[in-house]
């Protein structure tokens, strides 16, 4: 009941706002080509169990740390997102667009469609957080090394930076050109699976991936 009170007093600020998320979704899926539904549709799988195989990988050559690293993170933006999935519990984009019969929302055939706990996206949050788990183990790894790190190995680290980013965006646009999530709901997951790493890692880096300077261990 008293949500209900709230709601009819902000409502000439709440439904504008659902006016404009629906409207920027429509923009966002404006345009559909075969090619992208076929690459969309297949790379938006990878943050579903590939990227978390991937993350076993370290494994094989006894990197054990890389992958409880990686775990921790994931543990804990994936508890952070159920919550706020199971709390807000919103509608996806297609439950909200067929209460309206005149527009027409592209969707890509061979989807599963989804139709509740749209906020946050959790394939955004795992795209993110593998790309962002790897940019901190090759900083880690570009400070840890004994050799001199010229210009050369800087730019290929930006580069690789850079390419692990546009990885991860691509994977969370595939969330909203599917039709499985608002703008709003990928917006927010990315920023789960980006701020998570960097903060365990503040947490974790004694424990976990003994962080320790080539400078520091000749002090020692």
């Amino acid at each position: 009941m008293i949500s209900k009170i709230y709601f009819r007093t902000f409502y000439a600020y709440v439904i504008p706002y659902l006016v404009l998320l629906m409207v920027i979704h429509l923009m966002l899926n404006a345009h559909h080509t075969s090619f992208q539904d076929t690459f969309f549709k297949y790379y938006s799988v990878l943050a579903e169990w590939p990227l978390y195989v991937l993350a076993l990988l370290p494994l094989l050559w006894k990197k054990t740390k890389m992958t409880i690293f990686f775990a921790i993170c994931e543990m804990t933006g994936g508890a952070i997102l159920q919550i706020l999935k199971h709390t807000i519990s919103h509608d996806r984009p297609v439950s909200v667009f067929e209460q309206y019969q005149d527009l027409t929302l592209p969707l890509v055939e061979g989807v599963t469609m989804y139709h509740s706990n749209s906020f946050p996206s959790g394939h955004a949050s795992t795209f993110f957080m593998f790309s962002t788990c790897l940019v901190i183990f090759l900083a880690y790894r570009y400070h840890q090394t004994d050799k001199p790190n010229g210009l050369r190995t800087q730019i290929l680290l930006n580069v690789s930076m850079l390419l692990l980013l546009v990885l991860a965006v691509l994977g969370a646009y595939s969330r909203v050109y599917l039709s499985q999530h608002f703008l709003s709901d990928v917006c927010v997951g990315s920023i789960i699976g980006f701020t998570t790493p960097f903060l365990m890692f503040y947490l974790c880096r004694n424990k976990i991936l003994k962080l320790q300077t080539p400078a520091d261990s000749r002090i020692r």
